[in-house]
């Protein structure tokens, strides 16, 4: 079993900044905590969750158009960690932040309400 957690979530302003972290912890047959496919989605109050950003293994990446050019994913192999730069933060960014794995692993989610 693989165990997703993420951290780094919090009450920001609109337009500022936050970094998200999730660490796959656990065992697998494969060894590979990782996957080939990481990714983060949202959950906004009253919205099903979506999509943010996707990463693979060779740092291949996809973003949702509302976070394009605001949002950089990223991930640490060794480390076993996946990131979310969050710039120039919006209200409608308020969600729970969910790191997945490929396979169908999710973390707890982490809270990230932007106002003033």
């Amino acid at each position: 079993q693989v165990q997703l957690a993420e951290s780094g979530g919090g009450l920001v302003q609109p337009g500022g900044s936050l970094r998200l972290s999730c660490v796959a912890s656990g065992t697998i047959f494969s060894g590979d905590l990782m996957g080939n496919m990481m990714a983060w989605y949202r959950q906004a109050p009253g919205k099903e969750r979506e999509l943010v950003a996707s990463i693979t293994r060779t740092a291949t990446t996809t973003y949702a158009d509302a976070v394009q050019g605001r949002f950089v994913i990223s991930r640490d192999n060794a480390k076993n960690m996946l990131y979310l730069q969050m710039n120039n933060l919006k209200p409608e960014d308020t969600a729970i932040y969910y790191c997945y794995r490929s396979q169908g692993y999710w973390g707890q989610g982490t809270q990230v309400p932007v106002s003033s």
